[in-house]
């Protein structure tokens, strides 16, 4: 997404356990691993701001990470027909150099629509669901399963847009438009006054 507004990057694999916590709640979780895998890469790269950002599903309270399976990932599916669940992005941005941290969270309200067994079906078939949190991509050929979002729409595809920007242009001295690199762990994107970036696994979607 970074990639669109002309945004340089760089992306840097995170070497972290995405594991949740005994009793961890999906809010928690998102925020810890934002930032381990932001501290991990800027490590590496302590003159250079660093983003990291991950993206959990949460249906109450139960986290709905990437399925291990298809089987999985029809219970997943099963679970959110008709309901309405919560997208929850957190993000970290780190310069070590500088001894600066910041991290937040973003929340976005998804409603599904009541879909049939035949859509599930036909949905486990394309194979995306495998690598999506919740099991679903509206920024694919997910979107027919959503009826309604109330919050950021990029924060769901993986990355609060808005959010991000606002932080790197009061934090990072970023400005849309004037390029700079930077680095971010493999999941995400961002290069502006030296931003590397972790990639978001999810990217809704992590």
């Amino acid at each position: 997404m970074l990639n669109d507004l002309g945004i340089p990057f760089r992306v840097v694999a995170a070497q972290v356990q995405e594991i949740p916590r005994a009793g961890e709640q999906p809010a928690v979780f998102s925020k810890r691993m934002a930032q381990e895998k932001a501290r991990a890469v800027s490590q590496q790269y302590p003159e250079d701001w660093v983003l990291g950002a991950d993206t959990v599903v949460s249906l109450g309270k139960r986290l709905l990470g990437k399925p291990d399976s298809l089987r999985e990932a029809k219970k997943f599916l099963e679970a959110l027909n008709n309901r309405t669940h919560e997208v929850i992005t957190s993000f970290c941005l780190i310069n070590q150099a500088l001894k600066k941290a910041l991290a937040r969270s973003v929340y976005t309200r998804v409603t599904f629509k009541h879909f049939s067994r035949r859509e599930i079906d036909w949905y486990l078939q394309t194979g995306e669901p495998l690598d999506k949190a919740g099991a679903y991509a509206i920024q694919g050929r997910g979107s027919f399963l959503v009826r309604e979002i109330k919050g950021s729409y990029t924060n769901v595809v993986g990355l609060p847009l808005t959010e991000v920007l606002e932080t790197l242009e009061k934090n990072a001295g970023f400005k849309l438009g004037e390029g700079a690199e930077g680095i971010i762990p493999q999941e995400i994107e961002a290069r502006n006054p030296k931003l590397e970036t972790i990639p978001n696994d999810q990217n809704h979607n992590g």
